[in-house]
């Protein structure tokens, strides 16, 4: 790995969390990339403390010194989740044609950047592929021995992609998700009509605007486009950003902080592009187990709350 050179450019996109901003970025110094693009949101006009915060995470960037070209998209605004990553995205891939994308919290392993860039390069044309992972949740040792897998869902916490497969397909607004739903066909891409049902209130909150995020339209993205995505057999990402000042992952739990290994090379490539359905099932068991029972409580919660 010492004498690895990182060719991806590399997207980093923060706010206002200097602390974990510091540690990622000092692993994306390690692997030196020459081209890096920031994404920033501006401050929210109810957190005065957003002001001072937000600048010192920015200043993190201008600590690059080694031969980089540093692209910027900072907004003076507070646009959101949903619509500052989804358009920084958009930003990002007008201009290069793949990428590797870190969020602030999402700190890798030195070998994360390799996996992802010879991945790419393996895929590139493959569009049955629609994105790789540096995540593992599988929380045991894979009896696969290849360097990854094949799975449904679009872990996001260290990963990459192509231009080609967000310009052309994704859509920030999920236009596309009435049809989807009233066709009865998500049945046909999950495993169990309890999965099923898991996954429609799950795109059905984002479309009527109750979730402000971006990832779940690139998971139906996914869907829609019939595409299953690469997964390393070891997890090469710690998300460290659990806890106060996180938009979505407030509460500390068993994804928080996780061990993390080195992915080996060269890397073992599976012989069939099928999806790990044993793994599937089990990240759904274990991740994605919100009971709907929950669900409508926080229905009734909100009706009284108004």
């Amino acid at each position: 790995m010492l004498n690895y050179e990182l060719s991806t450019p590399v997207v980093f996109i923060v706010f206002n969390r200097p602390e974990p901003t510091s540690k990622v970025f000092l692993e994306i110094a390690k692997a030196k990339p020459k081209k890096l693009f920031v994404i920033a949101d501006g401050p929210r006009s109810h957190v005065p403390a957003d002001t001072k915060k937000i600048a010192e995470t920015r200043g993190i960037i201008k600590l690059v010194d080694w031969e980089c070209e540093v692209i910027t998209n900072f907004s003076d605004i507070n646009m959101g989740c949903k619509q500052r990553v989804s358009s920084g995205l958009t930003w990002v891939f007008e201009q290069v044609d793949e990428a590797i994308i870190l969020e602030d919290d999402c700190l890798p392993t030195p070998t994360f950047f390799r996996f992802c860039e010879e991945l790419l390069e393996y895929y590139r044309d493959d569009l049955r592929i629609g994105m790789i992972s540096g995540d593992n949740f599988q929380k045991c040792n894979m009896p696969d021995s290849n360097s990854y897998y094949f799975s449904k869902y679009s872990h996001i916490w260290g990963w990459a992609t192509w231009s080609n497969r967000w310009l052309e397909n994704y859509d920030v607004n999920i236009d596309k998700w009435p049809k989807v739903r009233d066709s009865g066909l998500l049945v046909n891409f999950m495993d169990s009509k309890q999965e099923a049902s898991y996954w429609k209130n799950i795109f059905q909150q984002v479309f009527n605007g109750e979730i402000d995020t971006w990832d779940y339209q690139w998971v139906l993205t996914n869907i829609i486009q019939g595409r299953i995505n690469v997964m390393p057999t070891v997890n090469l990402i710690s998300n460290i950003g659990f806890g106060e000042g996180a938009t979505h992952t407030k509460n500390d739990n068993e994804y928080s902080n996780m061990k993390v290994e080195e992915a080996r090379f060269p890397l073992k490539h599976p012989s069939f592009i099928l999806r790990n359905t044993i793994a599937d099932s089990y990240t759904q068991k274990t991740m994605f187990r919100r009971p709907m029972w929950k669900h409508i409580a926080s229905k009734i919660i909100k009706y009284f709350s108004r």
